[in-house]
Formats: C-alpha cells, structure tokens, sequence
C-alpha cells in the first residue's frame, strides 16, 4: 500500500480522524455489549445484518445487541486476524452504478472467537445471557444434508466427533448443541436461532439440522430445544462479491485507510424477516427490515428470480469470455435470456406477492447485475453450483413439469453447467471448477461424449430428472448446441425459439 505517513490504521482511536473522510459510528462502542453471535462473519454478514445492526446504533438504539463473530473454519482465522487488529472495525463501500460511493465504518462487531483455539470459551459465550440471538451464513452447503434424500448426515467426520461422549464442538450444530444445553442446566433462557443464507425456509433448514444433531446426541435434550427455541426464516439480499486486493487498495488510496478486510458491495438491500423471537430482538423494522408472518412469498421471488439468474447468466458468461458480471449482464443476449427464464420458467412458480410489482423487480436486477462499479465476478456465481442449482432451480423445473410449464430456459441453464464442468473452455483453455463436488461433476461431465444425458444421471443433484422426456428434448438440444456452435450462438437461437 505504499508507505503513506499520512495513513490511519484503522482503530477506535482513529475514528475520530477519519471522520471528516466518511461516516464513522456516532455511538461510543465501549458502551455496546454482547447481544448476539453470528456464525460465518463473511463479507455478506458485514454487508447486510452487522450493516442493519449499526444503522440502530447510529440511532442510539440497541446498543445491548453488539454482535461476537464465530468462526469454525481454517479460512476464518484470516477474518479474526484481520479485525481483531482494528477493534473489529471495518469499511463498508457501497458502489453506485454513477460510480459515486457511499462509504462508512461499521462497528456493530464487538469481538470474534475461532473456535479451534478455545472452543469452551465460545460455548461459555453462548451459554452467556446476554447472548439472545445466534445467527449463521455457513452457505448452502453449511446445513450438511444429502442432496437427494434432504436428510441430515450423521456420517460425516465432523458431526461424528462431536456426537462422541465428552467432545469440545467443532460443528455450528455441536456449538449450537452444547450453548443450548449449557442454558438448559445454569435455567437460562434459550437464544433464538436465526439462518440468514440462501436456501428456501432457511429457519425450517436451521431447525431440521440442529434438531437432527441433537437427537443423535440426546433424545431428551433435543425435544427440550424443539419446544423452547425458535427458529425464524429469512429473506436476505444483498449482491456483495469477495474482497479483492484492489478493493483494499482502493479504500487506502481514496480514505488513507489500512483497512486489512473492508467490503465492498451494491447499494440495494433488502431483508424479510419472520417475526419469531423468543428472547427478544433488535428493533430491526425501524433500520427498513420488513418483519412479517409468512416469508416463503418473498424468498421464492429472491431465490428463483436473482439467485437462478445468477447461475444462468454464470456459465454462458463464462464461455463467452466474459469475466465480470455487469459485462455479461450489459450482453444482450444474455439479458433477454435472463427476462425470458425469469418471465416464462419462474415467474409462474411464485404465490402472489403484495406490495412488490414484479415486473419492475424483474428489471431492478438487471440494473443491479449491470453495475460496473461493484466489479462481481463471473467465478464468484459459477462456484458450488452442486448446492445451488438443486436447491434452486429443482424445485421450478420440477413445478414446470408438473403443470405443463415452460423449461426451455432452465434446461439450458443445466446445459450451461455441465459445458462448464468439462472444465474446458471454447478457447481450450482450462476452467477452474470450484465445487464441494468437483471430482463427482467433472467426472459426468467427461462422459458427455459418449453418453448425453450422463450429467443429469448424478440422483444426488438431480433426482430421475432424466426419464423426463420434456425436460431432456429441451437439455439435449441445448448441450448439443453448445458443443456445435458455442454459448454465444446458442444463445442467439434458444431465443429465436
């Protein structure tokens, strides 16, 4: 970063400073305690909830909800590292589409613990009563089910050392486990747990995993947590991409910051939240969240709408040379492929939505996938497609054929990701496939060649979607589309259908 004297490092000391450059927090954080623990402090969780939480603050509100990041991982030790440096404070950079920002240090994060180092000293922190709130993003693949049968795995590694008599936690499910059973014994009330990841009825998802691990380790214990602890669903949204070197480089050079992990992200934002607490919650509605009964509605449209375009804007995107995402989504072709998956294959799958104009939202994402200035990358969206597209494009394919819908457009998006998982481009240049099953979707993926359908051979992602006749007509002519005349062309005629 050069070595500017006139550089801050970021701190509570320098906040002061630094606010006359952009937005500081204007609550004395040594004022703030311990409200909630937040498993999977990710740039998203930065972006969204701990975002939200600060906005209260600012307000004068909530100070007892400061949030104490939990991170089970190796990769999270860089994230401790890098804001237990500067007193968990950190950049938040909202790109507009103008090429302005809006930029602001956050610091509703008020300490964070890595489990592998001192894993009772997380579970003491759970078990605190202060603690009235746990809520994860450990991604879609975080919730350990098989993707075919939906069932919990008590098989993997993890979850069997934490089901052995005695063991310290390694799991979000033995930490959440053992928090729980902690407050069971000392009569302290249970915190609510609340999932804010990508998964359709992702509270019903955080429940069935944790209820699932806590009967395999206690039977008396689990039925307790099933009729004490509440488990609220949620719609989040928020497009946020990795943080890139040139993004830390980029808040150095405009603020004179040394910020070791800001986040840079879109202006949009949105969360839907149930209103399920049982030991209270931050006054969310009065930062814009929409507490409501029922959110299915609203995180089919998001998960069906953003999140499938998303993946199939990633692959052809991919094969046409494009790299970012606002150069594919500024693509024609790709934006009218876009609108016609969305109009024609999803939009029949979602229950009426008040107070949201659907078309208008349709178009907003559009809008937001185009904005250069948020620089998302096409790799970002291509990754874990094997607990993304089952989860999400399933359902509607599986909707489609049940009424005699359209699939044209999702069996050309499955099409697109077995092309990619070749692991070859158009070029002959080698893709990087990044997947929790990589070696499972590129080994069906090279069987192409003599077998069209073997892709959608793999049950666990795709069920006996391949003795559906309406469904392979469509991902046949798409795959064989692909390799004859590439992703561009295909394209092309797919919309001239």
């Amino acid at each position: 970063m050069g070595n500017d004297k006139s550089a801050v490092l970021l701190s509570n000391e320098t906040l002061e400073t630094l606010s006359a450059k952009l937005a500081v927090p204007q609550y004395d954080r040594g004022e703030v305690t311990p409200g909630m623990v937040h498993f999977g402090v990710g740039g998203f969780h930065r972006a969204h909830q701990a975002y939200y939480l600060d906005q209260l603050m600012n307000m004068g509100k909530c100070l007892d909800w400061g949030i104490v990041g939990a991170g089970l991982l190796p990769g999270d030790e860089a994230m401790k590292k890098a804001l237990s440096a500067q007193d968990y404070l950190y950049t938040l950079v909202s790109k507009n589409a103008n090429g302005s920002w809006d930029s602001r240090i956050i610091g509703s994060i008020i300490d964070y613990l890595y489990g592998p180092d001192d894993p009772q000293a997380l579970v003491e922190q759970l078990a605190d009563p202060q603690i009235r709130i746990v809520s994860m993003t450990i991604t879609e693949g975080g919730y350990n089910f098989d993707q075919i049968t939906g069932e919990f795995i008590a098989t993997t590694p993890a979850v069997q050392a934490d089901l052995a008599e005695g063991a310290l936690p390694s799991t979000v499910f033995g930490y959440v486990y053992e928090g729980l059973k902690l407050r069971k014994e000392r009569g302290i009330a249970p915190f609510t747990v609340m999932s804010c990841d990508n998964i359709q009825e992702n509270g019903v998802a955080a429940k069935k995993a944790i209820l699932a691990f806590a009967r395999l380790k206690d039977g008396e214990m689990a039925t307790w947590m099933e009729q004490n602890v509440n488990f609220p669903s949620s719609m989040v949204d928020r497009i946020t991409p990795r943080t890139s070197p040139e993004d830390i480089q980029a808040v150095y050079d405009r603020y004179g910051i040394k910020d070791g992990w800001p986040v840079v992200t879109e202006p949009f934002i949105q969360w839907v939240l149930e209103d399920e607490f049982n030991c209270g919650r931050p006054a969310y509605e009065e930062a814009g969240v929409q507490l409501v009964e029922e959110v299915e509605p609203y995180e089919l449209m998001k998960l069906r709408l953003l999140n499938v375009s998303h993946q199939a804007l990633a692959y052809y995107a991919w094969l046409m040379g494009y790299r970012f995402v606002h150069d594919a989504a500024r693509d024609p072709l790709i934006a009218e492929f876009l609108m016609g998956y969305m109009n024609q294959d999803a939009t029949p799958t979602l229950s009426p939505l008040p107070g949201i104009d659907l078309d208008e939202y349709k178009k907003s994402l559009i809008e937001r996938f185009s904005n250069a200035e948020v620089c998302d990358t096409v790799a970002r969206l291509a990754a874990e497609t094997s607990d993304r597209i089952p989860k999400w494009l399933m359902p509607i394919i599986a909707y489609q054929l049940q009424t005699g819908g359209d699939v044209k457009y999702a069996a050309a998006i499955v099409a697109s990701w077995a092309r990619y998982a070749e692991g070859v481009d158009e070029q002959g240049e080698p893709i990087d496939v990044v997947d929790n099953a990589k070696e499972q979707v590129m080994a069906a993926a090279a069987k192409q060649k003599d077998d069209s359908l073997a892709f959608l051979r793999q049950e666990a992602f795709f069920g006996n979607l391949v003795n559906e006749p309406e469904f392979t007509k469509e991902y046949l002519w798409a795959l064989d589309s692909l390799h004859e005349v590439g992703a561009k062309e295909t394209l092309s005629r797919l919309l001239a259908k």
